[in-house]
């Protein structure tokens, strides 16, 4: 990974998440600057990563090759108005700032093309990520190059062709932990409900989870239908538990919640 100067603006966790990635992997700390306007969200990054840390936006910015936007889509427009007047030649900005196309951002930001936008998941915060990542085609290899490595620094990536398909990203990854999440919190209530303390329901159901996802990504040629068939036998309890989510409709339903999280993304895309 080539080292350039990279501005974080923000400095929330998933800014801490990526500083925390780069310097582990041996990218010089001296060269990576995030600004944010509390003391309280910088000094950690300083203290934890030995990066530089600042309240002026417009000073950051004007001294990097990289300008990574990490601040909540309704603030994006106060943060880079600014900004408008910096000298961007030669600068990639690379936005984590979901629901906002890189034409609107183009547009906050004074007509700047060079713009990677980037779909990441929370699990970037143990550098199990999952982002996806799409650049328009003014972009050159190199700068697209740059921004897959920055956010291979905290999990994996992937890329689509089409600016909208971020939005299914947010739907399969982005939006995905929660999913995973909520039905282990039903597992774990309904572990509770048949007599095991709080602690031992949760073992019992995050070792299991976290089994399974090892195994799929240890048997990456085989098809996951066909790892839920070795764990099912004909007319035993697994059997019996599959066909009861079946008989609720579990494909539906999650279809269905996947698909609303795309409709709100396409939304948010309205409201910026």
């Amino acid at each position: 990974m080539e080292h350039k100067k990279i501005a974080f603006i923000g400095a929330g966790n998933m800014v801490k998440a990526i500083v925390s990635g780069l310097v582990t992997d041996g990218y010089p700390a001296e060269l990576i600057r995030a600004t944010a306007p509390s003391m309280t969200r910088r000094l950690p990054l300083e203290q934890n990563y030995g990066i530089s840390t600042s309240d002026n936006n417009v000073e950051s910015v004007s001294d990097a090759d990289i300008v990574v936007l990490s601040v909540k889509p309704q603030m994006m427009q106060e943060v880079c108005a600014p900004l408008q007047n910096v000298n961007w030649t030669g600068k990639l900005i690379i936005s984590i700032a979901a629901g906002i196309q890189c034409s609107r951002l183009s547009e906050m930001l004074g007509g700047q093309e060079n713009i990677v936008r980037v779909m990441p998941n929370t699990p970037s915060q143990i550098g199990l990520g999952m982002s996806g990542l799409f650049a328009p085609a003014c972009v050159s290899q190199a700068d697209k190059d740059f921004a897959a490595d920055l956010m291979s620094a905290v999990g994996k990536v992937c890329w689509v062709e089409k600016e909208n398909q971020i939005n299914n990203i947010i739907a399969a990854a982005g939006s995905a932990p929660a999913y995973f999440f909520l039905f282990m919190e039903a597992m774990q209530a309904e572990a509770i409900a048949q007599g095991f303390d709080k602690q031992t329901a949760r073992l019992l159901v995050e070792q299991s989870a976290l089994g399974a996802a090892a195994m799929v990504q240890s048997n990456p040629n085989t098809e996951l239908s066909t790892l839920r068939e070795n764990v099912t036998s004909k007319g035993g309890t697994t059997a019996e538990a599959l066909r009861t989510f079946n008989q609720h409709q579990i494909s539906d339903i999650v279809s269905k919640a996947m698909q609303a999280a795309v409709a709100r993304a396409q939304a948010m895309e309205q409201q910026f």
